[in-house]
């Protein structure tokens, strides 16, 4: 296919998706009043639909500039998944429940909202670990794991869209399957468990052979994979911080890992058309920093104020807030000591050869304050070069003075 009818092609499953996920916000807000266990508000539903946007823009992107990157189809075709789910769901709920019989289809839109949204679920963490960046699996011996993982996939998809019975996920439990096979139904149990597991298996096969890629890439794949990989660590801890840590509000949470998910698409498009590459470098050294930073000096003021009330009580037998502002002016005194403190360690543990570089050209620039020496100043230019750039070949050379005699180019030091 084509560049300009790939790009055609990707913009319309783009458009597709928008006006599916649009759909849903619509639904959202005709059935607020209606009483349903999944839903959060139209404001959370409008975020996840931005946020679910995000994938089909990225693969539309993708597709316009590297057509044959088998990434922007995958995003493109997530997209539309999101937006036959959240569209069939909202269609659903509002026919059968908010104003029931309005509209046509209310159980076969129940059926799609049910499954719909297991082939995206599934195929980003598998089939991204395994193409991620080039649309290619890193070599012909992993390519059994997309053709596993295709088929854990058709299994759990056609074992739950053809189970017989009421539909599980609610608020559609009293809606009859109205495609299930009642022939089958002993079987499905067994065939959705072997494609769950079969797909699980393929989930840890893609993730060694993205670990595989990362030791073995240099250059721009490694930073292309820093990207990928410092956003899937970032969904990974907000998630869990969400789940686990206790006092965080439900509603900033699930915002927070509305944003962290669409991070991950964003960080593949960033990737994947190679815009500002290198600064990942920086945002992971920031991350390191502040991420750190912020616990510590979290941990200082938990501790000076719980000691400092303890020795009031011992003094006073009460509490004081002379504790909270004791360790509140504690805390903006140590901020700048301790970051200068944490960079120089995630320097030196982290970019060992940046922190040395930085070192030399510093220590450089001290002698160059001293030195009068041309010669020996020439000679520490070189060595200096050669220790932070690296280069094959170094070499200075100075253009002399004009005299009355023609004189060329002087090479000083090799």
């Amino acid at each position: 296919m084509r560049g300009r009818r790939a790009a055609l092609l990707a913009w319309s499953l783009w458009a597709l998706s928008a006006a599916l996920l649009a759909l849903g916000v619509v639904f959202s807000v005709l059935t607020r009043s209606t009483p349903d266990p999944n839903a959060f508000g139209v404001t959370f539903d409008a975020l996840l639909s931005l946020a679910l946007l995000s994938f089909p823009t990225v693969g539309a992107l993708v597709v316009s500039r590297h057509h044959g990157n088998t990434i922007g189809w995958l995003f493109c075709a997530v997209g539309v998944s999101f937006g036959l789910t959240s569209g069939a769901y909202g269609w659903a709920v509002y026919a059968l429940y908010a104003w029931p019989g309005a509209l046509p289809g209310a159980e076969v839109a129940a059926w799609f909202a049910t499954w719909t949204f297991l082939p995206a679920l599934f195929c980003i963490p598998v089939y991204l670990f395994l193409l991620f960046p080039d649309g290619r699996p890193v070599s012909r011996r992993w390519r059994p794991v997309a053709w596993l993982a295709g088929v854990g996939l058709l299994a759990t998809t056609l074992g739950n869209a053809l189970s017989p019975g009421r539909l599980a996920q609610p608020p559609f439990e009293s809606v009859e399957n109205p495609a299930g096979i009642d022939a089958i139904g002993g079987w499905i149990d067994v065939v959705v468990g072997f494609g769950f597991w079969l797909t699980l298996a393929s989930i840890l096969l893609a993730g060694a052979s993205l670990v595989y890629r990362f030791r073995r890439a240099r250059g721009p794949e490694r930073q292309q994979l820093k990207w990928f990989a410092g956003s899937a660590v970032l969904f990974a801890a907000t998630s869990v911080a969400y789940t686990v840590l206790p006092g965080v509000p439900e509603q900033a949470g699930q915002i927070a890992t509305l944003f962290a998910f669409a991070g991950i698409a964003v960080s593949v498009g960033v990737a994947i058309l190679k815009h500002r590459l290198y600064d990942i470098d920086v945002i992971i050294n920031r991350t390191l920093v502040y991420g750190s930073l912020t616990v510590t000096l979290a941990l200082i003021y938990v501790g000076c104020v719980v000691s400092l009330q303890y020795a009031f009580r011992a003094l006073t037998s009460q509490a004081s807030q002379l504790a909270v502002v004791a360790s509140t002016l504690a805390i903006a005194a140590l901020f700048g000591p301790l970051r200068r403190g944490v960079q120089g360690f995630i320097d030196r543990r982290f970019y060992r050869k940046r922190y040395d570089a930085k070192e030399t050209l510093s220590n450089f620039g001290a002698r160059l304050r001293d030195e009068t020496d041309l010669d020996r100043l020439g000679e520490d230019l070189v060595s200096v070069t050669r220790e932070t750039m690296q280069p094959e070949y170094a070499s200075l050379w100075l253009r002399p003075q004009r005299r009355s005699g023609a004189e060329g180019p002087e090479e000083l030091f090799r």
